[in-house]
């Protein structure tokens, strides 16, 4: 069924609640559903056809959700390109998508119709208001006549095509059904209670499945309220005292910032009934510094763009476990954990480190038109995720590394994320990060890239810092240490590790 469907049900109940917000700008279900009805009549009389692809190339935009709704509507297929793609991995997405048409802010249409020179959607560019070179703006495009009845799609239909963010080289499609994310929706409802009376405050990008799969869709879908703004630490608690939203959804690097800016001094947002973190490992020394200043218990999520976001999450009536992912959504994915080089499943609780494996209503059909990845990253059924767990015996998972991510030092496995928690218990350090590197003896050394907590502070005093703590003696004491003013992230607000081992390999 079209995902579309249950959110037109939603909607109709309360056509004059407020469901977007944006800056000044604010939307009720009913204008919602108008400008999604009458943006799916302008492509259907551009001509497109059930399945055609149409791209978004926009941050956290007020017109992005209500152009969704339309693409679902006229029974299309949305592409949600990164907003910080370079150029190269911006036209490789637009290129292997087939998109035939791209939605972008007036401001971008000249740089995206170079980017795109030489191919069709170049000349198919809608920007949000009128500008020159655009084949027309998206205020004429939803003035027009509304499409009165919403496309049928078939649970195995495509209803999103996310690209990766090719950090680690071409980004890859993955495809996303109208069932995974209708199913992803209905789980996050479910797990986190949500209902018409939650307000979202959403900084995490559209185009990524933090912003739009975890929190945005979730919250039309149950009938609350959205609003959409970009990423700045400031005005983002600004926010949370004026706006009292009840549910957030954050990265690390988010609420490391929000720790940073609040320097010891706490900060009431006691409307705030669900914060998610997830994206990347959550140090523990930071996320105690944030419920300390906060009042605020995060819940540790884990998900990826091929699960359609959340898969596993910490139960909100049970008391948190520092370091702990929680435990999978059952009515959605089945998991098991496999050893690396082997095909042959752990048993549950067995407490050993292997590979996550998952499959389940969330779980991507395939990479779009990749058969030769698809043949690696499925087994029997079984999606391969690449990220290294533990499950206890009492069924609570715990997040280890990524497998790509695990340095090999002197022959002994070493994982970052561990390291990176014993080093953030230091007062000097703002934030780190640690990566493998080349070395001559141990194949990889550990390297800390830190930020720190203040002007002087020296590679040397980390490093006599790690001296006094048997946490980071022996293979794991980071042999490299380098301190820079800030560390790279991604559009998603990941820490860039491909760009830092470019810059510190040699």
């Amino acid at each position: 069924m079209n995902v579309l469907t249950s959110i037109e049900r939603a909607a109709r109940r309360r056509t004059d609640q407020v469901a977007l917000r944006c800056g000044p700008s604010a939307s009720t279900y009913g204008d919602l559903l108008d400008t999604a009805a009458r943006f799916a009549g302008f492509l259907r009389d551009q001509g497109l056809e059930p399945g055609d692809r149409v791209g978004v190339y926009l941050h956290n935009e007020p017109e992005w959700i209500p152009a969704l709704l339309g693409i679902w509507k006229a029974g299309g297929v949305a592409v949600p390109f990164n907003y910080m793609f370079a150029p190269a991995a911006l036209r490789h997405a637009a290129i292997d998508s087939g998109a035939r048409w791209v939605l972008a802010l007036g401001a971008d249409v000249d740089r995206l119709r170079t980017t795109l020179d030489g191919t069709e959607l170049a000349d198919h560019v809608i920007a949000l208001t009128p500008t020159d070179g655009a084949l027309c703006s998206f205020t004429e495009a939803a003035s027009g006549e509304p499409l009165c009845t919403t496309v049928p799609r078939l649970d195995d239909d495509d209803a999103l095509l996310m690209y990766t963010s090719g950090s680690t080289g071409t980004p890859k499609g993955v495809r996303q059904t109208h069932r995974n994310t209708a199913a992803e929706c209905e789980a996050v409802i479910d797990v986190f209670d949500i209902g018409p009376a939650d307000h979202a405050l959403v900084c995490t990008p559209l185009f990524h499945v933090g912003g739009l799969q975890l929190i945005s869709l979730p919250l039309l879908l149950a009938g609350g309220t959205v609003t959409l703004r970009r990423w700045q630490a400031a005005e983002f608690l600004d926010d949370i005292v004026a706006l009292r939203p009840t549910v957030l959804a954050i990265v690390p690097a988010m609420m490391i910032d929000i720790v940073n800016l609040l320097d010891g001094q706490g900060r009431d947002l006691g409307s705030v009934r669900v914060c998610m973190v997830g994206g990347s490992a959550m140090p523990e020394a930071r996320l105690k510094q944030f419920t300390a200043l906060t009042g605020v218990v995060p819940v540790n999520i884990y998900g990826q763009t091929e699960q359609s976001g959340l898969a596993i999450t910490e139960p909100m009536d049970s008391e948190r476990r520092y370091g702990s992912l929680g435990t999978p959504l059952k009515q959605i994915v089945r998991w098991q954990i496999v050893p690396t080089g082997s095909t042959t499943a752990l048993p549950y609780g067995a407490d050993e480190v292997g590979e996550l494996w998952v499959r389940g209503d969330a779980v991507t059909p395939g990479y779009w038109q990749l058969p030769e990845v698809n043949a690696q990253k499925f087994h029997e059924g079984w999606f391969r995720t690449t990220d290294l767990v533990r499950e206890a015996p009492d069924g609570y998972l715990y997040y280890v590394e990524r497998a790509d991510d695990m340095i090999i030092s002197g022959g002994e496995n070493i994982y970052p994320q561990m390291v990176e928690g014993h080093l953030l218990a230091c007062p000097l350090i703002a934030e780190v990060t640690v990566i493998g590197i080349p070395h001559e003896r141990f194949s990889e050394q550990v390297t800390a890239i830190v930020v720190p907590a203040q002007p002087g502070v020296t590679a040397d005093d980390i490093a006599a810092y790690c001296e006094t703590r048997p946490d980071l003696c022996g293979l794991q004491r980071p042999r490299r240490i380098e301190i820079v003013d800030a560390i790279p992230r991604t559009g998603t607000n990941k820490v860039d590790k491909p760009a830092l081992k470019a810059r510190f390999a040699g």
